[in-house]
């Protein structure tokens, strides 16, 4: 069943469509932390084509000031700009030009140095006599943000942790704001200030409500200052002067007001929060102290019964507050694919509603192109923890991901054609909460999800092998991550009857159809070479030839043991297969027929399968014989790269979502010998591996021949986490005994406030 032009927005405007790349350069103590060198577009000028060949009219791009002129305006070198900013004109693309993101500026400065001001201002009139053309500007980025981080919780540079060092960061990087507009527009009149900030709101219990309001009167500090809004009738007035700013340097704002042209609102599903002063009813981490009073600071989604609305509301406040036109500058989840889609589409949503209602809204900012680095903890270590955005960076050159097609269409207002935003997000679904739910009327759903679809019918995706390891770890994801499925048993639909499967498509009408199941024995298949092949090879051949006539999505899985071992470096996508027994040729001989009939099928290459839900594989009987002390036997010679199952499951479905096609490898990415693999889980297990017994693989009575080096890479892109992390995320699974690598994996989101 073809499945465009089912799905539409639902409000037709002319928002615009932006996008907005990630460019922190932010410093913890003497540590610097470059997201443009992580995600490559320091050094990759081809990336400007991807960006336009996304619709969008408009990027927030970076010129930034520790990097072009970190020793001074006289030494600086503007290369790299150079090459970029005329691409961008020259393809249709206005850039809105950052001067600092999250920084404190070059090694020489700081948010609180007293000279940080003039020194921005500096810069910004070198850029702007660099590139007069250039209408558009964010010289500081999130200046309240920045500023809390900085100032108050100590995270970034220069680590203050007082309302003193706050207000002192906040109001230097206001005046630089001021000074380098005022700069910038001594050779372009007509260049333009984009101001950006998270649009928070907070909410909580009655106890909690002075520090609430309080926290909903400081998000609008920045912007509050900017304008000239800020004299001794302001609601805050009192606090800034108890934190040490003085009558004198507020007025100036009064006396140079510099009002955003355009206020840059960002907003994830971190930025609406609930104080609760009961704190014993919500996780430690969420836990804090603020002027030693002890509460609870939890996302909304995360312990409120009811959702909020959202954004929306916020547009309108923001709207009512100071009647300036809005964009939403970052629009931005970290979560699995499909609700990376729903996000962007409910904000896209709701920035039409706020437009059809009367605010001023210009469009909406898709952020991060490139993805991000380690926004879980908020940029202070390089952990490796990697966020795709509309382009996922982690092969040798940039994917695009279904974002970047949704993007395309948004852009065009062509129908949206993803299935999967035909479901609620994570932070809607009942299984979203890390706390009981708390019931108050501060929270009122506007969601209207289903009105978006012109088609009643939710079409699912079609998953074989019911019974077994891998068909049962889609279906106990898909679950979680709300995807419409049907988990189908032979009875239900027979892979290798052609009639069986034409049945279940008529009846069930689906996108896609994974084939999760097959004949697994790989010593038995040696005996039964005809049902060998006919559940590996004929069934997902008859399932890739229906796909094919359906247009449909399909994808299959096949094994490291088609090859043969004669390589000691992990085997590649492109290496040629050579299969030492029935199993592998099974494989084999899939993958080629599948591909013949469907190029559009994905075939994923996997190995050593181990995970919290099933008690059989090698790493929970091993583990289990081990901490009693009983023998357990592994092979010493034979290495594989080990794959954790959820990783395995999620990574798959995203690459489903995406549209990618041939074959992938997906493992844990480390060659290990099995008995290897034995010793590091008992490590990370705390337990005595005394009773491992190694043997050859000759010794194990192995009726089928191995190959003795069957480890993958890739050189499409290495996507799973590491063995390391991917053992301790399983054992702290069985320890729980509430496993959460489905929707919720990484819901650290973009700010961990």
């Amino acid at each position: 069943m073809n499945i465009d032009k089912q799905i539409q927005p639902e409000t037709a405007t002319e928002l615009a469509l932006w996008g907005g790349l990630e460019c922190t350069v932010n410093r913890v103590r003497d540590n610097y932390f470059s997201q443009m060198e992580r995600n490559g577009h320091a050094d990759r000028v081809e990336d400007i084509e991807r960006f336009a060949s996304l619709g969008i009219k408009a990027i927030r791009y970076p010129v930034l000031w520790e990097r072009t002129a970190p020793d001074g305006i006289d030494s600086a070198d503007w290369s790299w700009s150079d090459a970029r900013l005329p691409a961008l004109q020259r393809l249709g693309v206005t850039p809105i030009v950052g001067l600092i993101h999250h920084g404190s500026g070059p090694e020489h400065t700081s948010l609180v140095d007293p000279a940080f001001p003039e020194k921005l201002a500096e810069y910004a009139g070198a850029v702007a006599q660099r590139y007069p053309w250039v209408e558009y500007y964010t010289p500081v980025n999130e200046i309240l943000t920045t500023a809390r981080f900085s100032g108050l919780a100590g995270v970034w540079y220069p680590h203050g942790k007082s309302h003193a060092t706050f207000v002192r960061a906040l109001l230097h990087q206001c005046k630089a704001t001021v000074l380098s507009m005022r700069a910038i527009r001594a050779v372009n009149p007509d260049a333009k200030l984009v101001q950006t900030d998270d649009l928070s709101k907070t909410y909580g219990t009655p106890e909690m409500a002075w520090l609430a309001n309080f926290f909903n009167e400081r998000r609008w500090l920045a912007w509050d200052i900017l304008c000239g809004k800020v004299d001794p009738e302001h609601k805050l007035w009192d606090y800034l002067m108890g934190a040490e700013a003085t009558a004198e340097e507020l007025l100036w704002f009064r006396e140079n007001p510099c009002p955003p042209d355009i206020i840059g609102a960002n907003y994830y599903a971190t930025s609406e929060r609930w104080l609760d002063h009961r704190t014993e009813r919500y996780p430690q981490d969420r836990v804090h102290t603020y002027d030693g009073h002890l509460h609870a600071d939890i996302e909304t989604p995360r312990a409120l019964a009811t959702p909020t609305p959202g954004i929306g509301p916020l547009l309108m406040e923001t709207w009512e507050r100071y009647g300036l036109p809005i964009a939403v500058t970052e629009a931005h989840i970290d979560a699995n694919r499909e609700d990376q889609l729903r996000w962007l589409l409910e904000i896209w949503n709701a920035a039409g509603k706020a437009k059809a209602a009367g605010a001023d809204i210009r469009a909406v900012t898709v952020w991060a192109l490139l993805g991000s680095y380690d926004w879980n903890c908020l940029v202070t270590e390089w952990r490796g923890y990697y966020e795709p955005g509309p382009f996922d960076v982690r092969g040798p050159q940039p994917r695009p991901t279904a974002l970047a097609n949704m993007m395309r269409e948004l852009a065009s207002g062509r129908p949206l054609s993803n299935p999967v935003l035909q479901g609620q997000g994570w932070w809607r679904r009942p299984g979203r909460f890390f706390c009981k739910p708390v019931a108050t009327r501060t929270a009122v759903a506007d969601i209207a999800v289903r009105s978006q679809f012109k088609s009643n019918h939710v079409q699912p995706i079609l998953i074989t092998g019911a019974t077994g390891t891998l068909g049962s770890a889609f279906a106990r994801i898909c679950e979680r991550r709300n995807l419409a499925h049907h988990v189908l048993t032979r009875q239900e639909m027979d892979i290798t009857d052609p009639a069986s499967v034409e049945a279940a498509i008529q009846r069930f009408k689906p996108w896609a159809i994974i084939n999760a199941g097959g004949y697994v024995r790989v010593d038995e298949a040696e005996l039964d070479v005809e049902g060998c092949m006919d559940g590996n090879t004929h069934g997902p051949t008859v399932l890739a030839l229906a796909c094919i006539r359906h247009a449909l999505r399909f994808m299959t899985f096949s094994s490291d043991l088609v090859f043969d071992g004669a390589k000691d470096t992990p085997y590649v996508e492109s290496d040629p297969v050579a299969p030492l027994g029935v199993y592998g040729r099974s494989k084999a001989e899939s993958e080629r027929r599948v591909l013949e009939a469907d190029p559009q099928a994905l075939v994923i290459r996997t190995s050593s399968f181990f995970g919290p839900w099933d008690k059989h594989n090698f790493v929970t009987q091993a583990l289990a014989a081990l901490k009693a002390g009983q023998p357990f036997t592994a092979s010493n010679d034979l290495v594989v790269t080990p794959t954790y199952v959820p990783d395995l499951v999620n990574v798959s479905l995203d690459l489903l979502i995406d549209r990618e096609r041939g074959v992938w490898h997906l493992s844990n990415g480390e060659a290990v010998t099995w008995a290897e693999l034995a010793r590091k889980a008992c490590a990370v297990a705390g337990v005595d591996p005394r009773t491992l017994q190694e043997r050859p693989a000759t010794e194990l009575g192995y009726v089928a021949v191995r190959p003795h080096y069957s480890a993958l890479g890739s050189e499409r892109g290495m996507l799973l986490p590491s063995l390391d992390d991917a053992l301790g995320r399983y054992l702290h699974a069985l320890e729980e005994h509430a496993v959460d690598d489905g929707a919720m994996v990484g819901e650290a989101a973009h700010y961990a406030r």
